[in-house]
């Protein structure tokens, strides 16, 4: 995961300005690519720069300076089982890592240092999704639900049961209104605010 996922992959359109009927685009290719790199150049000077966090099926992230270093500058243990999903939240404080052992954690989205667990499913978390305003996090799990976790509190905030078998992924929409879903069992789910 890097700390500019979110920004890259909302490129020219800024989530703060969505509305629940998007207007039609009226900018060329051209003008949307100049305001997608305005908003990427934005965030870097923001935070000085880019940050990899890479997880491993040997129970272990490593967080890198992708542009400057080789080495890696935080090594991040914790998991007990192998590590299926890493994101940085979309204001890049925070990184959450999913993972076999039925826990999520949450780590310093700038030195890689141990927060908080998150505990409730009771099979592997397979997959998360940060929302927009990174007030909250989703996950998808092979235990056939998702939850939703609060970043204030670092506890459950909801639990979203429906799916009949294992939720293989997840994603927020990029201005924050709703969770899609998918599983094994060949649904996909839309959860609204």
């Amino acid at each position: 995961a890097l700390n500019t996922d979110y920004v890259m992959r909302t490129g020219a359109f800024d989530p703060k300005d969505a509305k629940i009927v998007p207007d039609e685009i009226k900018e060329t290719g051209a003008k949307l690519k100049e305001l997608a790199a305005k908003r990427y150049k934005s965030v870097i000077d923001a935070v000085g720069e880019e940050l990899l966090v890479s997880g491993s099926d040997d129970f272990t992230m490593f967080m890198w300076k992708p542009e400057k270093e080789k080495k890696c500058i935080a090594r991040m243990t914790g998991h007990q089982q192998l590590v299926n999903d890493v994101k940085f939240s979309p204001d890049m404080r925070l990184v959450a890592s999913a993972s076999f052992d039925k826990s999520i954690r949450i780590w310093c989205g700038k030195t890689g240092k141990f927060m908080a667990v998150l505990r409730g499913h009771v099979q592997a978390v397979y997959q998360l999704a940060w929302a927009a305003d990174s007030r909250l996090l989703v996950s998808g799990s092979a235990d056939s639900t998702l939850k939703l976790w609060s970043m204030d509190t670092k506890k459950l905030h909801t639990d979203l049961p429906g799916h009949g078998d294992e939720v293989y992924t997840v994603d927020w929409s990029p201005d924050g209104q709703r969770v899609v879903s998918g599983a094994k069992d060949k649904l996909l789910r839309i959860w609204r605010k």
